[in-house]
């Protein structure tokens, strides 16, 4: 059975995350429903990150095993075809080898999170960025950031239902980019890293957030990382900022 490769982009707004679900739309269900209508049967997809409810994504991956051989491109138009109008697209798919996984190959994955400091709502990017009202020390969140940096343990920024055997993980990116608008302050926050604890990025980002408001010291962070204590750690933020842009992998598939 042929297996291929799939680079999705999504809006989790009308999904319960990633994952399929007995009860609740998932981002997974909808391909896989897409994929019967192809090939009938029961197809199951893995993909490189579950993504909770209301995040989206713009560089996630997933595979899939079919019974005949497809065109990736006709593959992934038959697929866009049959995930209409759900905001659901396959940006680009290829033919991978047999024991190619799009989690257990992954190297590393990456994140975005958009935050608006501004007093105006958000209209046009209502549902795609986190809002807050009061202006923010983006030099401040840098400073606080940096401690997170490196291999730590993270019990402080994952969730108390985190799943994983441990909360040590590496750390590689934690960066703060400002970016120029004439609405208001806009703030880019990349991550990256092999892999992640779950809640650990809006944890993350909801930390930061108070020490941009001034409400933490940076150095605050660093405490609360060697507290290794989930009270430590500030407030989660909300997911509909939270982007899942990337994922590395030794032999790009797509290239």
């Amino acid at each position: 059975m042929p297996r291929y490769a799939l680079k999705i982009e999504y809006h989790g707004a009308p999904f319960s995350g990633w994952q399929r679900q007995a009860d609740q739309p998932s981002v997974q269900a909808a391909i896989e429903t897409a994929l019967a209508r192809l090939e009938p049967g029961d197809h199951r997809i893995g993909a490189a990150g579950r993504t909770d409810t209301g995040v989206h994504a713009t560089g996630q991956v997933a595979h899939c095993d079919l019974t005949r051989d497809w065109d990736p491109f006709r593959l992934s138009e038959a697929l866009n075809y049959h995930l209409k109008p759900l905001p659901v697209a396959v940006l680009d798919c290829a033919q991978v080898a047999d024991d190619w996984h799009a989690r257990f190959s992954a190297v590393e994955r990456r994140y975005l999170f958009k935050l608006a400091a501004r007093r105006a709502p958000l209209t046009t990017d209502a549902g795609t960025m986190w809002r807050v009202t009061h202006p923010l020390d983006a030099a401040a969140m840098q400073a606080g950031a940096d401690h997170l940096l490196g291999r730590h343990d993270f019990t402080t920024f994952r969730a108390a239902q985190c799943q994983a055997d441990s909360p040590v993980r590496t750390l590689d990116e934690l960066r703060i980019e400002e970016r120029d608008t004439h609405a208001g302050q806009l703030l880019h926050i990349h991550v990256r890293a092999r892999s992640f604890l779950h809640n650990q990025v809006r944890s993350f980002v909801g930390t930061l957030e108070r020490v941009g408001a001034g409400q933490w010291h940076p150095d605050d962070v660093k405490t609360a990382l060697g507290a290794r204590d989930r009270s430590a750690c500030g407030p989660v933020c909300p997911p509909y900022g939270l982007y899942l842009v990337g994922v590395g992998y030794p032999d790009d598939p797509f290239a």
